[in-house]
């Protein structure tokens, strides 16, 4: 029987190899060869077999990543096992990096210990990375946005992400008089094209580039063709560039002077949303509507969870947030656990749930630390981008 198993060719075997999680796919290739080599030379896209599976197959992961003082790693949630993993990332050349988005399974980093922005690709499941190359100009603090192509169904081609990343605003040198002053355009990345190289592909009024520079942390959310970000102090309002004409606009946001944190997230595929909290309020959910001005209250964060979050407290001032495609978590830090909201079935219906944080793997203790939330595809497929 282990002989057949070893000789079944590649294109059978990765297509079994497909049904499994990625922790179950690790554990499959360490035993011989041939199954390592396999999940290394075929792209492993995870099989949706009903619509009954179809939203638990594409559940991501959460991905946590300590922000300062901490050894080369990261930790990530499966939902469906409901376990936490150890990554090691000393596979980086740099450990100082903070995640900017993700693109799939891989994850767009900034490093922190650069005054101007760099940034690096990298999948921390395969340990592979890569370098983006330099900006026509050298720009400090900039606002960076991701949109996505939709993912081809051909299996060779998902080797090829298909991405852009903008680059807006930030302090650059002076072309006359030294110093830096606010750059008011911004740069394009395409990974189609073999060039390699960012283009320069609109500009903006110089009141945006303050503003995307000075109050605008660079996490973003796509919804079509729009980016958008949010200020990072009361009262917040949300910086929107359309890529699709490089116009910039601004909106509005509801109960802007009381909110004491607040987290833009991707509801879907086609809706914005806005998670925020005040003391008297609890935690709420918004929908920007269709008409692209008017916020409509959808959700409210369980009472008894908010507080939970909270260890008791009445504060929101400590939680951040990440939200996908259906999924959005709230946390603290790594050890203190998650509210995470999901939708479930095709009807859109959201269920709230309790995640413990991660205190042990593999029945090892692991110190509570400040972290960097993002959500993740996992996959151990090689991709050709790097």
């Amino acid at each position: 029987m282990s002989m057949m198993w070893n000789n079944l060719p590649f294109d059978l075997l990765s297509n079994i190899f497909s049904f499994l999680s990625p922790d179950s796919l690790a554990i499959a290739r360490t035993v011989c060869r041939n199954w390592h080599a396999c999940s290394n030379s075929y792209p492993l896209i995870p099989r949706i077999t009903n619509c009954a599976t179809k939203c638990k197959a594409l559940q991501p992961w959460f991905l946590a990543l300590p922000i300062r003082n901490h050894r080369p790693c990261c930790y990530a949630h499966n939902p469906d096992t409901n376990n936490w993993h150890e990554l090691p990332l000393e596979f980086l050349p740099i450990s100082l990096v903070k995640p900017i988005a993700t693109i799939g399974s891989l994850i767009l980093l900034r490093i922190t210990n650069s005054t101007t922005l760099q940034l690096v690709l990298c999948n921390p499941f395969t340990r592979q990375f890569r370098y983006l190359p330099n900006l026509n100009m050298s720009r400090t603090n900039p606002a960076v946005g991701v949109t996505l192509s939709e993912y081809p169904k051909n299996d060779v081609l998902f080797q090829f992400p298909c991405f852009r990343i903008y680059v807006a605003g930030g302090m650059s040198e002076a072309s006359s008089q030294g110093g830096a002053t606010y750059n008011p355009t911004s740069e394009m990345y395409d990974s189609t094209k073999n060039n390699e190289n960012w283009e320069i592909v609109g500009s903006m009024p110089v009141e945006f580039s303050v503003r995307l520079t000075v109050w605008t942390p660079n996490e973003n959310v796509n919804i079509k063709e729009k980016l958008y970000w949010i200020t990072s102090a009361r009262a917040y309002s949300v910086m929107g560039f359309d890529v699709s004409n490089n116009t910039w606009f601004q909106l509005g946001v509801p109960m802007a002077e009381r909110l004491e944190f607040a987290t833009l997230v991707r509801r879907s595929h086609e809706n914005l949303g806005l998670v925020g909290g005040t003391c008297d309020g609890g935690g709420c959910i918004w929908e920007l509507n269709d008409d692209g001005g008017t916020w409509w209250l959808v959700d409210k964060v369980p009472i008894e969870l908010g507080l939970r979050l909270l260890s008791g407290q009445r504060n929101w001032d400590s939680v951040k947030c990440v939200g996908s495609d259906g999924v959005i978590c709230l946390y603290r830090d790594l050890g203190s656990g998650m509210v995470v909201s999901r939708r479930i079935g095709e009807k859109g219906k959201w269920e709230w749930n309790w995640v413990e944080g991660c205190g042990f793997v593999k029945g090892k203790q692991v110190h509570n630390c400040s972290i960097r939330g993002t959500l993740i595809h996992p996959t151990l497929a090689s991709s050709v981008i790097f």
